[in-house]
């Protein structure tokens, strides 16, 4: 289930610091057997009022912004679905996590989570590059996404 490229929806996501919301969860990279890395993409882009929204990487190193952008229904997975909103993973937002925390807070597919797709091997390389490029990425993510 924790493999490179998965996109799961968790309802709700009960976050490091106590909150917790419905949100989906992008595996980005195994760590090692018990880790991986990963992004909770959002709808709020959190970007300059005036930029552009396009799909791919956006790097503003002025600004220490680094996100990936998933223009709304734009298929990216390999069963062909797509976000209905524009969404973004925000390098600053990269966290890894303890598959053994993950499984077993949440252990009923279909009630606690659903696995929504994998995504497609060029759209997830895109996203490793546009992380493992950035300057806004913290240097040992950076490392992982590399290796």
């Amino acid at each position: 289930m924790y493999t490179p490229g998965k996109i799961i929806y968790f309802d709700p996501f009960f976050f490091k610091n106590g909150g917790s919301k419905r949100k989906f969860f992008l595996v980005l990279k195994v760590i090692n057997e018990n880790a991986i890395l990963a992004s909770l993409p959002s709808s709020q882009p959190h970007l300059p009022a005036a930029q552009k929204i396009e799909h791919g990487c956006l790097e503003l190193p002025e600004s220490c912004i680094n996100c990936y952008i998933f223009e709304a229904n734009k298929v990216i997975t390999k069963n062909g679905w797509s976000f209905d909103k524009n969404t973004f993973l925000h390098g600053l937002w990269l966290d890894d996590f303890s598959v053994s925390d993950l499984m077993s807070r949440y252990s009923i597919e279909n009630v606690e989570y659903e696995i929504v797709g994998e995504l497609t091997d060029e759209e997830l390389s895109n996203v490793i590059k546009c992380f493992a490029n950035s300057s806004s990425v913290k240097r040992r993510y950076k490392r992982i996404l590399s290796e």
